[in-house]
């Protein structure tokens, strides 16, 4: 994999804490290495427990001011982070690819981009975001419920998705007048500490912004925990989620975490639609993602069919390979864990008497043991772990089914609660899936992956898929709350 003269390798990913980029106080650094290539990419500083609280008494200091700024000037700032964002948009998607393996051409880019339309977004909500007037039961008065902002917010957040989701989080929160410490994932520091620069050329007051590098395990634990933060936000595993609410007790929380989200085929379906929106929702990002097509749901009596249709377009439309390269559609997977997981759940699948398609096992003949190809499983058995468990691969395992009402059943048998898509022509029918289907997100007619940054994206309540809505608008309603003033 060639290097390129806009990243330069090597560079230390350093903390910004305060308004300067230091070094932790343990003087502590991990390599980043790059999932495609197996190559060094730089020094990573280790945050210390130590520089956590200092970052988050930078952020402690700053907010008084921050909060006090008027929305259009703190807009001014979110729309200056996006356009240097836009800028140095070529540096952006190349370290992406190279430190996540997202490919440059067909995803990185469009990472990229959309993550921009999110700060933009962010600073146009944080203008129209509103209070109300109440009526008061004494003549005379008049009573402001007025939005105000929380406090000091911790953002953690995931490998698959290094800068549209921390925007999802921390942009708003900004927007609203909260100061920020952000902890992105071990895997993934080098390309957010490029994020980190960009938002820090844009000229934050001090302590407003602060970022840190570091294992979850010390630099998340102590952060979600830190008594001087009013709220915590997160996006990832369920299981990291679930720790993070427990050390996180009586904060605003705001938790978008795993999915099993279904894509059900009716027999009615427009097949062509519902295969293509198959491969979209199971390949894209390698199917590392939380709205991936994690089983397809498929009515058997348009089974055979679907699932040759489907292996069709794999082969004309997934090219496995360097993720520089401009033909590649899928890269490797980010790292070890997950690709192990798929290596146990399709032999889990396999075992239990599901039928490869193609794929299957891991790709030789790449410069590291991470290229997985798309893999395809037929008949694959309700509770198999490709079926019931996050996989979180390039993965496709196909499920018979006989009815609307088994596919209903079968969506709400999951402890998952994210989303779900289900394809035929019969809006009837649709509708009564979404009215049944206990996920916070339902798609007709469209991929698992479809979803617009400005709507309100989470988990039902009772599932393992988080609480509080990321997208637009929505997280303000996490991040701020309401004051009441009573005019006598």
């Amino acid at each position: 994999m060639a290097r390129h003269d806009l990243i330069s390798t090597g560079t230390a990913t350093r903390l910004f804490i305060g308004g300067e980029f230091v070094d932790g106080l343990d003087g502590r650094f991990e390599e980043a290495v790059s999932p495609g290539s197996g190559e060094p990419l730089g020094p990573v500083v280790q945050a210390s427990r130590e520089d956590v609280g200092r970052a988050v008494e930078a952020a402690v200091a700053a907010f008084r001011d921050w909060s006090r700024q008027t929305p259009f000037a703190r807009a001014a700032v979110l729309h200056r982070v996006a356009e240097i964002c836009e800028r140095r948009r070529d540096e952006l998607a190349l370290a992406l690819t190279l430190d996540q393996g997202k490919p440059l051409h067909s995803e990185a880019y469009e990472e990229v981009d959309e993550m921009i339309a999110m700060w933009h977004g962010a600073a146009e909500d944080g203008i129209r975001l509103e209070g109300s007037i109440a009526p008061s039961s004494s003549q005379g008065k008049r009573v402001l419920l007025m939005r105000r902002p929380v406090g000091p917010v911790g953002v953690v957040t995931p490998w698959n998705w290094p800068y549209t989701m921390p925007a999802e989080i921390v942009a708003p929160a900004l927007a609203a007048g909260n100061t920020v410490v952000w902890v992105p994932a071990s895997s993934t520091a080098m390309c957010s500490g490029v994020l980190a620069r960009c938002v820090a050329e844009a000229d934050l007051p001090p302590g407003v912004f602060n970022f840190l590098t570091g294992p979850g395990a010390i630099v998340g634990d102590e952060l979600v925990g830190h008594p001087l933060l009013a709220a915590v936000g997160f996006i990832g595993s369920t299981a990291t989620g679930l720790t993070i609410a427990r050390r996180a007790a009586g904060k605003r929380l705001l938790l978008e975490m795993g999915g099993n989200g279904p894509l059900v085929v009716l027999d009615d379906a427009d097949l062509d639609k519902a295969t293509h929106a198959a491969l979209t929702g199971c390949f894209l990002c390698a199917g590392q993602s939380c709205t991936a097509g994690e089983r397809l749901l498929v009515h058997e009596a348009i089974r055979d069919e679907f699932v040759e249709r489907l292996l069709e377009q794999t082969a004309a439309s997934v090219t496995l390979g360097d993720p520089l390269a401009p033909e590649t559609t899928l890269g490797p997977l980010n790292n070890e864990g997950v690709a192990g997981k798929m290596d146990a759940h399709v032999e889990d699948a396999v075992d239990r008497g599901a039928r490869v398609v193609t794929g299957g096992t891991r790709q030789d003949g790449f410069p590291t043991d991470l290229y997985w190809p798309a893999t395809i499983l037929d008949g694959v058995p309700p509770d198999a772990l490709a079926a019931t468990e996050e996989t979180f691969g390039p993965i496709a395992p196909v499920v018979s089914i006989r009815s609307l009402e088994e596919a209903i059943e079968l969506t709400n048998s999951s402890p998952y609660g994210l989303l779900s898509a289900i394809f035929t022509r019969d809006l009837a029918r649709g509708l009564r899936y979404a009215d049944e289907a206990r996920t916070g997100l339902v798609n007709i007619n469209e991929t698992t992956n479809y979803w617009e940054n400005h709507l309100p994206f989470g988990g039902r309540a009772g599932t393992l898929s988080g609480v509080g809505r990321v997208g637009g608008r929505y997280p303000m309603e996490t991040l701020t709350e309401l004051q009441t003033v009573v005019i006598g």
